[in-house]
């Protein structure tokens, strides 16, 4: 049987980075990365890119996870910049142009933030579910994703967590701590994905939004005392910053998780177990 080939757009992400490990377990797939770390002819932005071209044009399969993001703190500084937007307006230029010419099955990563108008990145990613509607493709809305992350300018506030307890001792917060999200750890989100693809054209005739979460909040104070208590040798504080300010990158907005993808796929049940992992990884283990 002759292997399908899939290509991850942000090979090299969070997400991407477990994808592309989780199909190396699978058998009949040919894994084609595709990220700006692997050199200038990965840059997405670049127009008229010979290389993206030629890599979706032998795909079967896209995943379109590439993105000029990263965490709060990263979004809170640069996602009203004129470099943020344009950066994420030609990589998906240039991406659902060349999509669209070879007429490519793919999944677009949208985020749960795609209907908070006061996020420029949110607004960013309804474009790119609109297009992504328009071409036939499917987009899922991703919940806080955590996982390893090698771009540590970029991380998320799991990954931030971890390492001011691994090199500080102690845990600062920026807030009370009071806040809540739907956490998804990245093995799991790839399980999602890959059902997903599996069922393209089910999900396609359902027209059903696909969230990728566990559906079940956690206060991140409550996140500060997992990695406290996996530590517990090292004696951990936490700090918090008591605050009545609203939550300044989603604006207190909590939306309400579409629950359908659930009937079809089962994320890990425990967090702590995940968290240690990535402890693990951090540490050397």
């Amino acid at each position: 049987m002759k292997k399908k080939n899939i290509l991850i757009l942000g090979s090299e992400g969070q997400i991407g980075a477990h994808l592309a490990d989780f199909f190396k377990k699978k058998k009949n797939y040919n894994i084609i990365k595709f990220d700006l770390v692997l050199g200038k002819t990965h840059d997405l932005r670049e127009t008229n890119n010979k290389n993206l071209e030629r890599k979706i044009k032998s795909s079967d399969f896209i995943f379109f996870l590439a993105f000029d993001v990263g965490g709060s703190r990263y979004l809170k500084k640069y996602q009203r910049t004129y470099e943020f937007l344009m950066n994420n307006l030609f990589i998906m230029g240039n991406v659902f142009k060349l999509i669209k010419k070879y007429n490519k099955k793919f999944i677009f990563a949208s985020s749960q933030m795609s209907n908070m108008d006061s996020s420029p990145y949110g607004t960013l990613k309804k474009l790119g579910e609109d297009i992504t509607e328009s071409l036939n493709g499917i987009y899922v809305k991703f919940w806080n994703v955590y996982g390893i992350e090698k771009d540590l300018n970029k991380s998320h506030v799991i990954t931030d967590f971890i390492l001011m307890a691994l090199k500080d001792k102690k845990i600062k917060m920026l807030t009370s701590g009071k806040e809540s999200r739907e956490f998804l750890y990245a093995d799991d989100c790839s399980m999602g994905l890959f059902t997903i693809m599996n069922k393209f054209t089910f999900f396609i005739k359902q027209k059903k939004e696909l969230h990728l979460t566990t559906s079940k909040r956690i206060k991140i104070i409550e996140i500060a005392k997992i990695i406290k208590k996996i530590l517990s040798k090292r004696n951990i504080y936490i700090s918090i910053k008591p605050s009545n300010k609203k939550d300044e990158l989603q604006n207190n907005i909590n939306n309400v998780a579409n629950k359908f993808l659930l009937k079809y796929w089962k994320p890990s049940k425990s967090i702590d177990q995940d968290i240690e992992k990535i402890i693990n990884y951090y540490q050397g283990v």
